[in-house]
């Protein structure tokens, strides 16, 4: 299947986050999402309800920025750079079509899973709500998220990044091999 848009080749993609990574190395920082969470928590005052949520929050507000430029390059990319259909390959259109799933080339996401109407359901809600604490237990456990592991970690030659990243492409693999044909 050929795209009808073309995205940016590995060889310029991969030295710009080399070199957004090295810039954040020689200032000191480190990358990662879900810590954007912990700031914006402190922010608004958790740090009275949790000791976790103490912590100098005014040194990490740089990384806000990023969740800023997710936020922007998420809409700039579904608003002016996203084909006109879907893009997916038509032996995961058959396997999704086994599963019940029947929207992949209808809709960007399947409406069967993100649609008000299945997130309403009781099927629905317990996905999105056992779902969430999973990836929020998993991040926090594993003292970061993928993008912070997988990106900042691993470019700092972390070993415990390094096995943090081999878990969560174990469990992906699991979740979408085992569970997600037991749910669907």
């Amino acid at each position: 299947m050929e795209s009808i848009y073309n995205t940016w080749p590995w060889y310029v993609a991969g030295p710009l986050i080399a070199l957004i990574m090295f810039t954040l190395l020689k200032l000191g920082k480190k990358f990662g999402m879900s810590s954007n969470l912990r700031t914006m928590c402190s922010i608004v005052g958790a740090g009275h309800f949790s000791d976790f949520f103490k912590f100098d929050w005014k040194a990490s507000i740089w990384n806000l920025w990023i969740v800023a430029g997710v936020v922007a390059g998420g809409f700039i990319a579904f608003n002016f750079l996203t084909p006109t259909q879907p893009q997916i390959h038509a032996d995961v259109v058959l396997q999704l079509q086994e599963l019940g799933i029947n929207s992949t080339n209808d809709a960007f996401l399947p409406t069967e899973l993100f649609s008000m109407d299945s997130m309403f359901t009781l099927k629905g809600f317990s996905i999105l709500l056992v779902g969430g604490f999973l990836v929020g237990f998993g991040a926090r456990y594993a003292g970061g998220c993928t993008s912070g592991h997988a990106i900042s970690g691993i470019s700092n030659l972390q070993i415990p990044s390094l096995v943090a990243v081999i878990g969560f492409f174990i469990g992906g693999l699991a979740m979408v091999h085992f569970i997600f044909p037991l749910i669907f």
